[in-house]
């Protein structure tokens, strides 16, 4: 089981967002007021965040609960993307999300 201050970090990394920004974007979507030290803090071990925060993380991040807090793995995902499908732009970027998590295990196994 990870902690949850790296699997933030994993997913922040993921996104390409400083913890500034990061700070910023789960502000402003949620109106907290959250701040580079707290998320560096959580990313450290140094502490965990407050669980409405938690959720407020699953939610910026699209991922479960149980996954954020390292009780779980992502569901697999199997996509083909053919040119005649429909995919939505959030879709696309959860199949990428998805690629880049399989990538992730790869690395961590060699």
């Amino acid at each position: 089981m990870q902690p949850v201050g790296k699997i933030i970090k994993d997913l922040r990394l993921k996104r390409g967002l400083s913890q500034e920004e990061l700070a910023e974007k789960i502000n402003e979507k949620f109106g907290t007021s959250l701040n580079k030290g707290m998320i560096s803090k959580w990313e450290n071990g140094l502490g965990d965040p407050r669980l409405e925060t938690v959720r407020h993380l699953a939610l910026f991040f699209n991922v479960s609960l149980d996954y954020l807090l390292g009780l779980d793995q992502p569901q697999t995902l199997a996509a083909h993307h053919d040119g005649d499908e429909d995919w939505t732009e959030e879709e696309l970027e959860e199949i990428e999300r998805f690629k880049e998590f399989i990538r992730s295990k790869r690395k961590r196994q060699e």
